[in-house]
């Protein structure tokens, strides 16, 4: 989604008025739960929410000069550099040391680097369509954040093709993007 995203793909840039801010809030947080406790440390109050409009309908909701989330139609997707600051807050499945190379050039995430040795799946079922953070079998950080294409169910049993579509990912436009 970000693999040749520059400051050039951004068509216009406005601040969010309080009430839109207010609902920006209200549906991160009915996105991702976990994130109620800090959703004044994501979105500070005295901060100004600014919004970029960019190409293929993608917004950027940038607070103190860093994206915080984009959005592509509906969905609020975190930034990676939000998922490194909170980590806990968001569903986590890991792939195996061989897919890291595949992740960080955007590729999507396939079943088997999941299910295999080193890959790692939540106990929770997760539905088709919910957006989870990709780390990489023991490293400390986040690599990717990604939508699945399957539940996780789907995932374990089928064990074939490709699961996750890739968001964004260390080293992408997205994160090394400057306002």
């Amino acid at each position: 989604m970000f693999k040749k995203f520059t400051k050039e793909d951004v068509h216009t840039r406005s601040n969010l008025k309080s009430s839109i801010q207010r609902g920006l809030k209200s549906k991160f947080v009915s996105q991702y739960p976990l994130t109620e406790p800090v959703i004044d440390d994501i979105f500070p109050k005295k901060s100004q929410i600014e919004l970029f409009k960019c190409e293929d309908k993608i917004q950027l909701y940038v607070v103190d000069n860093e994206v915080v989330c984009f959005q592509q139609f509906d969905e609020l997707i975190p930034a990676l550099k939000l998922v490194h600051k909170y980590p806990s807050l968001f569903p986590t499945l890991t792939v195996d040391r061989g897919a890291i190379k595949f992740v960080l050039s955007g590729a999507n995430i396939m079943c088997p680097g999941l299910t295999s040795p080193g890959g790692e799946l939540p106990d929770d079922s997760l539905p088709e369509k919910t957006i989870v953070v990709i780390n990489a079998e023991g490293k400390e950080n986040a690599l990717a954040v990604g939508q699945l294409i399957m539940s996780t169910d789907d995932i374990k049993t089928k064990n074939k093709g490709i699961c996750i579509e890739s968001c964004c990912y260390l080293g992408d436009g997205l994160w090394n993007f400057n306002v």
